[in-house]
């Protein structure tokens, strides 16, 4: 039994030292390479952490980025990726949350890390390689962990204005990709295309599916999402055969009719989440790649990735909706309603509820926040048992399958990130020049709309959103308006003031 999934690493470099394990662009290194990489930088940072500390790793995904999370977890130590694509003042506040006393950079970076990240230690990476491995230091770091010590931090929206960090631990890892990889038939025989940000959840699916089976992850460069053909040669001449994507990503490459330049005919297995897949993205992807299997996959970061799948049969109907199928092995998924109890019946919606091994540990340094949604499973009192509350309402087919139905509260889902419509709010309320503000979500148009009441035009507005939130939060919609609609306790009346404005 695994307790660490450097183990992973190590198993695989052990096996087929000279393999492959990674593709960035011209780059490549092996699994013999990887995990010496790694050892040196473990090395290195040893002596710089405590046990379980957390360390920044502010740089581009790929194989710097990879040899950093293992090189941190060799030291003792949990991984947080800083993405520099995130506006300064977010990074902030996600270094002030974890509080973090280390950051590993890279030399085109390491200035910008200064300037971003004052008063805490910024190592570069070549610096940490320079020294040979500590076996026997490694060595004792490793007796004296154990596989709920934190693995990674990934970070989400906040209702506060806060992003949450959610610890997620090496037994959760573990316990997830012995039966994924299983499940969908991954090998050492695959070549895995990584699409996901290395600070996004989907990404850890591609990671330690390579890292268990000795299979070989392909970096796809976040350049090419926006170049199509690019993209399409990238699949096809590395041949790859299993893709883990968001749903985002593949509906990108049909909406510009990617497939009918080229079809990456080594692909037989599309496994995507984070979002409902259109019905006709998904017909036209099946229809160029027909023996490839397809699965549906559901969860939040704060259960490891996934803790629902459905498997697409090739003569059934889709249109009434995808199915998110039914629980991984060592999970339990079930309903609730208002009150608590269980929901046995089908087309009865209710919040989605998660135990098992693979939920997180909680939120880093928000005691409050991990008490609110990891909370005693209602279904049972006799014993302490946590179980995740996922604000998501879904329903049961008359096949027992869950399906996916929406939001308890003022969460969203979009471009495969949950998003707080409270976090959004908040970062409008704070411009100067914004009075009162309100935001949706057009499900239709895939859309998060702001309504503000305010003297800043909306360009200008958009420009200071740029600066403290990720794209993806930035409404794609914003209306200024005259005056809002309140309730008799002096909160918006969101529905009145929209049926005010005739939207």
């Amino acid at each position: 039994m695994k307790r660490n999934v450097l183990e992973y690493l190590e198993d695989s470099a052990s096996d087929n030292p000279n393999k492959v394990a990674v593709i960035e662009g011209a780059h490549s290194i092996t699994y013999i390479q990887l995990q010496e990489k790694s050892r040196r930088i473990g090395t290195a940072l040893s002596s710089m952490i405590t046990a379980k500390e957390p360390v920044g790793l502010y740089m581009e995904k790929g194989i710097d980025a990879l040899c950093s999370f293992f090189g941190t977890v060799y030291a003792g130590g949990c991984y947080s990726m800083l993405n520099p694509g995130l506006p300064e003042a977010r990074l902030k506040q996600i270094s002030e949350v974890l509080q973090l006393r280390v950051i590993v950079t890279t030399a085109a970076l390491m200035e910008a890390a200064k300037s971003y990240f004052p008063g805490v230690k910024i190592l570069d990476i070549e610096s940490l390689t320079a020294n040979l491995p500590d076996e026997k230091r490694l060595e004792e770091i490793r007796s004296h962990r154990i596989d709920t010590d934190p693995l990674y931090i990934n970070f989400t929206s906040g209702s506060t204005g806060v992003p949450k960090g959610i610890v997620v631990c090496h037994r959760s890892v573990i316990d997830f990709m012995e039966c994924f990889t299983e499940l969908f038939h991954i090998t050492g025989e695959d070549v895995i295309a990584n699409q996901a940000p290395f600070d996004f959840d989907v990404s850890v699916k591609d990671i330690y599916s390579a890292m268990k089976t000795g299979a070989t992850l392909v970096i796809v460069a976040k350049e090419l999402f926006s170049k199509p053909t690019e993209l399409l040669d990238c699949l096809c001449d590395h041949q790859v055969t299993t893709m883990i994507w968001a749903v985002s990503a593949l509906c990108l490459i049909t909406t510009f009719h990617g497939l009918d330049y080229r079809q990456p005919v080594s692909v037989n297995k599309i496994l995507f989440s984070g979002e409902i897949m259109p019905y006709k993205h998904l017909k036209e992807w099946q229809k160029h790649l027909p023996n490839a299997m397809y699965v549906n996959l559901y969860g939040p970061t704060e259960i490891t990735c996934n803790c629902t799948y459905h498997i697409l049969e090739a003569d059934r109907d889709y249109e009434s909706g995808l199915p998110i199928g039914k629980a991984f092995p060592n999970e339990d998924v079930f309903l609730i309603d208002a009150e608590g109890k269980t929901i046995c019946d089908s087309d009865i919606p209710g919040e989605i509820i998660v135990r098992g091994t693979a939920l997180a540990l909680g939120y880093y340094n928000m005691p409050d926040k991990t008490a609110e949604h990891f909370v005693q499973n209602p279904a049972q009192s006799a014993y302490p048992e946590l179980v995740y509350k996922t604000g998501d309402v879904g329903k049961y087919n008359a096949l027992g399958e869950i399906m996916f139905c929406g939001r308890v509260d003022n969460q969203v889902k979009h471009m495969g990130h949950r998003i707080e419509m409270e976090e959004v709010e908040h970062s409008i309320e704070r411009v100067d020049g914004v009075e009162r503000c309100f935001c949706i979500y057009d499900e239709k148009k895939s859309r998060i709309k702001a309504y503000y009441v305010g003297s800043i035009e909306k360009k200008e507005l958009h420009q200071c959103l740029s600066e403290t939130l990720p794209i993806f939060m930035i409404p794609g919609f914003m209306r200024q308006i005259d005056s809002m609609v309140l309730s008799k306790n002096g909160k918006i009346d969101r529905k009145a003031t929209l049926a005010q404005l005739g939207d």
